[in-house]
């Protein structure tokens, strides 16, 4: 294995235990190792790369991510609660039902990735970057996501109780199902979310969005009106 100590290292196709990252060395390069069920916790991985590796339930509760890359990895059911990933990028890959609870995502970037049942409940992801993610069932009440552009991102049966998207925009999304209760959405850009599902009563969350002409038509249908 290459010296931790070297910053630049790149370590291929290993299996990892805690001992080989106990000591800090930020830009080491993980490719196509295995790290499934390994203990992490409160280790410094600052800017760490992760590359096409397979984190499945391993555990980086308290960890230091920050600055660090996820690229194309597995990580079903990991687990990171309480870790700080600040400004860590994490596209492509596989993380549904990882726990993300009180985790630091401060100007983090999730894209292009699956994160199905996901628990981001208590978690700071002031300034997060969704673009391309499946977000279905995902669970992140109380987010906020004020003046947030989401691409492409599904949060089909998410709990999104509580959250923020005053001033939003959704491009090509998904609210289908989602629980909206106590959501705030003045100003919000909601021509591009599927609204499926929400029924005319909860359409009072939207007053002051904007929605489509067929938007408003679907929800006045339940009243048995035709918008023409």
């Amino acid at each position: 294995m290459n010296d931790p100590a070297e910053s630049s290292a790149t370590i291929c196709g290993l299996e990892i235990r805690r001992a080989d990252l106990a000591e800090p060395a930020g830009g080491r390069v993980l490719v196509e190792c295995t790290l499934d069920e390994g203990d992490f916790h409160d280790l410094d991985l600052s800017e760490v790369v992760f590359k096409r590796c397979s984190l499945r339930r391993a555990r980086f509760d308290g960890a230091r991510l920050g600055g660090g890359q996820f690229l194309q990895c597995r990580g079903g059911e990991a687990s990171f609660v309480g870790a700080d990933l600040d400004e860590a990028v994490v596209t492509g890959g596989d993380f549904n039902n990882a726990s993300f609870r009180r985790a630091k995502l401060t100007s983090a970037r999730l894209q292009r990735c699956k994160l199905t049942g996901a628990d981001f409940t208590d978690a700071g992801m002031l300034g997060v970057v969704l673009e391309e993610a499946l977000l279905a069932y995902a669970r992140l009440p109380g987010m906020a996501f004020r003046k947030s552009t989401f691409r492409q991102v599904d949060f089909s049966e998410a709990d999104l109780r509580k959250c923020d998207f005053r001033m939003a925009v959704f491009e090509d999304s998904s609210l289908r199902n989602a629980s909206l209760d106590g959501c705030r959405f003045e100003q919000a850009d909601l021509r591009g979310a599927d609204l499926g599902g929400v029924e005319l009563m909860d359409a009072r969350l939207f007053r002051g969005a904007v929605i489509s002409r067929v938007q408003a038509a679907e929800l006045l249908s339940q009243l048995g009106l035709r918008v023409l």
